[in-house]
C-alpha cells in the first residue's frame, strides 16, 4: 500500500499544469483530495475525471489571495474528511517584466498570490496539524527562487520568499512532527507564461519554454516527498529539464 493511501491532501492552483497533474497522480495513489482554484468549470471537469477513475476528490472555488477563503478551504477539508495530512501551496503567477516598466499591478498580484497565498495556506492548516502533531506542507517555489535574471526581479523575489518562509517553518515546526518541502521546478510545459503582458518578452520566454518538461514529472516528485515515512522529510527538490542551463 502506498504511504499516500487515504491521506487528505489540499492542492491549490489545481485547474491546470502542475496542480492538475499532481491531483491526478495523488488520486491514483489513493489520496483524498480537496482541490482549489478559481475556474470552477475546470475544477468540475477534473473532479469528474478523478472520480470516474475511482478516485476521491472534492473541490472548492478559492482565491488564495483571500485569507478568509483559504480558511474556508481548510474548514471544508476538515468537515468532509476530519483531518488534513498535506497542504500543497501550488498556485502562482509569473508576469515577468523589467522593473523600469513599473507594472505595479502585476507586482501586487505576484505578492498577493505567490507570497500571501502561500502564507494563508500555511496559516489555514497549521492549527489542526499542530494539534495532531502531524502534517506535511509543500510549497512550490521555482528555479527563479534560487537565482534572478533580467525581467525576473519581482517574480524571483516572491519565489526566494517562498523558500525562506518554508525553511523558517521547517525549523519552527520540526518538534511538532510537521514536515516541509520546497519544490523548485525549472522550465515546465504549463500556462505560466500566459501571464506575461509584454509581447516581445512573452514570445522570447515561450521560445525558451519549448524545452519544458511535462508537469507529471513535478507531480511525481511531489508524490515522492509525500510517500516517505513520517520520520523522513524531503526538504527541497530542484527539478529541471536535462537541457536547461539556467
Amino acid at each position: 500500500m502506498s504511504n499516500i493511501q487515504d491521506k487528505v491532501v489540499i492542492i491549490t492552483g489545481v485547474s491546470s499544469g502542475i496542480g492538475e497533474a499532481t491531483a491526478k497522480e495523488l488520486a491514483s495513489k489513493g489520496a483524498k483530495l480537496v482541490m482549489a482554484a478559481r475556474r470552477e468549470d475546470r475544477l468540475m471537469k477534473l473532479q469528474e475525471e478523478i472520480q470516474n477513475n475511482g478516485g476521491d476528490a472534492i473541490y472548492k472555488v478559492t482565491d488564495v489571495s483571500s485569507h478568509e477563503q483559504m480558511e474556508e478551504l481548510a474548514n471544508c477539508a476538515l468537515k468532509e474528511f476530519g483531518k488534513i495530512d498535506v497542504m500543497i501551496n501550488n498556485a502562482g503567477l509569473m508576469p515577468l517584466s523589467p522593473v523600469h516598466e513599473r507594472k505595479i499591478n502585476e507586482w501586487d498580484m505576484m505578492v498577493d498570490v505567490n507570497i500571501k497565498g502561500v502564507l494563508y495556506g500555511i496559516a489555514s492548516v497549521l492549527p489542526s496539524m499542530r494539534e495532531r502533531k502531524e502534517g506535511h506542507i509543500i510549497n512550490v517555489s521555482s528555479v527563479a527562487g534560487h537565482l534572478a535574471f533580467p525581467a525576473s526581479s519581482v517574480y524571483s523575489g516572491t519565489k526566494f520568499a517562498v523558500r525562506a518562509i518554508t525553511e523558517g517553518l521547517r525549523q519552527e515546526e520540526a518538534a511538532n512532527n510537521i514536515r516541509t518541502t520546497i519544490i523548485s521546478p525549472g522550465a515546465v510545459a504549463t500556462e505560466l507564461t500566459d501571464h506575461i503582458s509584454g509581447t516581445e518578452l512573452k514570445a522570447a520566454i515561450k521560445e525558451q519554454s519549448k524545452i519544458g518538461i511535462d508537469p507529471v514529472s513535478i507531480a511525481r516528485a511531489i508524490a515522492f516527498a509525500i510517500e516517505q515515512p513520517s520520520d523522513v522529510a524531503i526538504n527541497e527538490l530542484i527539478i529541471r529539464p536535462t537541457v536547461q542551463e539556467l
